[in-house]
This record gives structure tokens, sequence and C-alpha cells, in this order.
């Protein structure tokens, strides 16, 4: 789960460095269309990019991971806290999968790389939570 976090991790930085720096030439050209997703009114909620949100998740959930080997708290609710994060997360992923392909009518492979991400996550979580004790 860790390194697939922390894939998540550096593909959402990658996208919020593009948004705040507003740099086409970052967006890699003839793979999908990062440029459009990214400056779509959909790349923000309420002025937030949504880079900075996907971020924010994948260091909660790696925050988690490493916390829960160090702290009772965390070691007891890890298997609740990275479900509930990864449901957001693979929900949202949805939602805006959706709005990529419906809406916007554009792909950013960095976005599909995040979203995959967070399946493998959520999937994981979800093993987590139903047989803990395999972990």
């Amino acid at each position: 789960m860790l390194v697939t976090a922390m894939i998540g991790l550096a593909v959402s930085i990658y996208l919020y460095i593009i948004k705040i720096s507003n740099d086409k030439s970052l967006c890699i050209q003839g793979i999908g269309d990062c440029w459009s997703v990214n400056n779509s009114p959909y790349s923000e909620m309420y002025g937030i990019p949504i880079a900075l949100l996907g971020a924010l998740a994948y260091i909660s959930i790696i925050g988690v991971l490493i916390f829960e080997r160090k702290f009772p708290f965390f070691s007891q609710n890890s298997p609740y806290l990275l479900f509930g994060i990864t449901l957001t997360g693979i929900l949202y992923s949805i939602y805006l999968t959706y709005l990529e392909i419906a809406v916007i009518k554009a792909i950013c492979p960095f976005c599909v790389i995040s979203a995959l991400a967070m399946v493998v996550l959520f999937v994981t979580a979800l093993i987590r939570l139903l047989y803990p004790s395999r972990y």
C-alpha cells in the first residue's frame, strides 16, 4: 500500500505543479489531454486544486500506514481509517473519470494513474478490513 500511495502522491504533486505553474509544456504531448482536464472548471473545488486534495489524501494514507506501527490508536483503527479514506477517494475518482469522459471529453493519463492507484488502495484497504488477522 505504501508504494502505491507514494505513486499516487507523486502523480498528484505533478498535476498540482502543472496547475499552479500554468505551464502547458509540462503535459506530455501525444498522450491524452492533460492540459484540458487540468484547466477545466472541474479541476478545482472552491478554488482548491483537485490535485492538491488528491495529494492530501495520499499523504493521509501514508501517514496512517506509518503511524499504525507506532501508535496504538492507529494500530487499532487503521483498517477503518484506510477504508474510509480510500472509499472517499475511489468514489471521487469515479466522478472525476465520468467528468473527463462525458463532460470535458478529454482524458488525462496522470488522472487515470491516480484513479488506478486509488482502486488498488481501496481493494487493499477492503481486504485489510475484512481479514485483519493477516495484517
